[in-house]
């Protein structure tokens, strides 16, 4: 594999970052939601001079630069009816496994090589195949754009945190599809010679890869952490830190309750969307100090 931007640098480059976290199809949808519900408002969070994007967030980043669809064409595609696409979960055992090898870890690296094992030993995945055909379904365009867009995922056997970046070398769509593949979901992609997994794992944000950027908006469905997971609000003090200027955003009550039990319900979508742009206002004074200076 060529390319490609590792472990959070990206060379010192200022301006505007928007960090778009994980957090399953209804994630997808509430992103939508709040980035329509804030162009409304007059902020362009789509004109930032990175985009960051995290398993949900990834496809959001993508559409988003793509190019080829504006923000209220993206948001009113959120709303369409979900029939015929599959509803997936995360059982128990599941869940369970993830916390038991969060424990038994005792460091970041060691936790992400036994989530690639978790994903590599799961039998009732889709395949690659079928994995690709709804990822590549799901984006407006299969190449990568002339903006500058970074996709989070980890080595499904080292561990290795990576964003891939349109000098990666491989697809954007498999470059999705990785960031998106949640261990004991959906299978590992295979993509530059190596097996990856959801960059979710690592972090459901994953925003100290806007380190260096002045002015950062991280929205970020997701918002727990813990042990080796770091969580979006304490990546967020660490860029205040280093001198941004962040705004960082999480559902509130009626946002978490229009995701339900289940946020990989496609059912769910419509709903989660219009929570987010109804969310939006609340925010939109603090974004707009924020991003537009």
């Amino acid at each position: 594999m060529n390319g490609g931007t590792k472990g959070g640098t990206h060379g010192g480059t200022k301006g505007t970052a928007l960090v778009l976290g994980g957090g399953g199809v209804t994630g997808v949808g509430w992103e939508i939601g709040m980035i329509a519900g804030l162009a409304e408002a007059g902020v362009d969070l789509g004109a930032a001079d990175v985009v960051i994007g995290t398993s949900a967030g990834s496809i959001v980043g993508a559409q988003l630069t793509s190019g080829r669809i504006g923000v209220e064409e993206l948001y009113e595609r959120q709303l369409v009816d979900p029939a015929g696409e599959a509803v997936h979960r995360m059982s128990r055992v599941l869940i369970s496994r993830y916390i038991w090898a969060a424990v038994r870890s005792r460091d970041a690296r060691t936790y992400l090589m036994r989530m690639g094992r978790i994903a590599g030993a799961a039998r009732r995945t889709p395949t690659e195949a079928e994995r690709r055909a709804v990822i590549s379904g799901r984006l407006v365009s299969h190449d990568w754009p002339d903006r500058r867009l970074l996709i989070a995922a980890v080595d499904a056997e080292s561990g290795e945190f990576t964003a891939f970046d349109s000098a990666a070398g491989i697809g954007i769509v498999d470059a999705v599809g990785a960031s998106c593949a949640v261990p004991g979901v959906w299978p590992p992609i295979s993509a530059g010679g190596r097996r990856w997994i959801d960059g979710g794992v690592r972090s459901s944000a994953n925003a100290d890869l806007a380190a260096g950027y002045e002015r950062v908006v991280v929205l970020a469905p997701v918002s727990s952490g813990g042990g080796p997971v770091p969580t979006p609000r304490a990546q967020a003090a660490a860029l205040v830190t280093a001198g941004a200027r962040v705004v960082l955003i999480t559902p509130d009550r009626a946002a978490r309750a229009a995701f339900g039990p289940n946020v990989l319900d496609p059912a769910r979508r419509a709903a989660a969307a219009r929570a987010g742009r109804a969310q939006s206002a609340t925010h939109a004074g603090q974004v707009r100090a924020v991003w537009c200076g």
